[in-house]
């Protein structure tokens, strides 16, 4: 009963901001595979949001490169890429310069690891090796298909605000670098697992927001989750300075 009360607040509440101008994101995958009709489901059942979903080329973020990117209020990364070239760098950049959101969820942690101003971008990272990519180690690994319970830290923050502490089955990492001064949202109480599970901190002009949460479809379907990233998308972008 009290899973159902809280998908119904819940879509009250995008109900309520359905009347209101949607925010546009851009929601950016590739270099890692997903169950696709899952995932954008989460997106399209979000009527406070207007996507657009790009997904890099192979072997370079070319995403970044978009002619509109400027545009949105939120970008949100699901993406898993180690190519990017100086300009897709630059572009980043001015998102963040611009104040536009910056939604960066689960495996977009492994991203970039060559590149160190990523990892201040985010706020943590997943420090693989080249040379021993996908391997698990005591320090540093992953697991998929985990009970994990979710315990929010903060409680009054408008990413976490109206959730209760829930269980989600997803994917653990452990071993992952959290910069120091973010600010926790959510952990677990999981032993394997690394923590926090999300976090936010201030880059440049941007609001930026980290949940390790959202491995595959079970995890997709969890209204704690969906919750989770629609709030997140939402406090993201509602820091972006009015104007062009």
């Amino acid at each position: 009963m009290r899973s159902l009360a809280l998908t119904a607040v819940w879509l009250l509440g995008l109900a309520t901001l359905a009347a209101q101008p949607k925010t546009k994101v851009l929601l950016i995958t590739g270099g890692h595979g997903y169950v696709k009709h899952e995932f954008l489901d989460v997106f399209q059942k979000n009527t406070a949001i207007e996507f657009t979903h790009a997904e890099h080329a192979k072997n370079s973020s070319t995403a970044y490169e978009r002619p509109d990117l400027l545009s949105y209020d939120c970008l949100v990364l699901y993406d898993m890429m180690q190519d990017i070239t100086e300009p897709q760098k630059a572009a980043l950049r001015s998102v963040l310069d611009r104040g536009i959101g910056l939604v960066v969820t689960h495996h977009a942690l492994v991203s970039y690891r060559a590149w160190p101003e990523f990892e201040q971008i985010v706020g943590g990272t997943y420090p693989e090796p080249p040379d021993k990519k996908g391997k698990v180690t005591p320090e540093l690994g992953y697991q998929h298909n985990v009970e994990v319970p979710v315990v929010i830290v903060a409680r009054d923050h408008p990413v976490t605000r109206g959730l209760d502490d829930f269980t989600i089955i997803d994917e653990i990492y452990w071993g992952f670098r959290v910069s120091p001064g973010v600010t926790p949202l959510v952990t677990t109480t999981q032993p394997k697992s690394g923590k926090p599970l999300g976090w936010t901190h201030q880059v440049r002009q941007s609001r930026v927001v980290y949940l390790q949460l959202g491995h595959g479809p079970t995890a997709y379907r969890n209204e704690h989750y969906r919750q989770l990233l629609a709030q997140s998308i939402r406090w993201a972008a509602a820091g972006r300075p009015a104007g062009p």
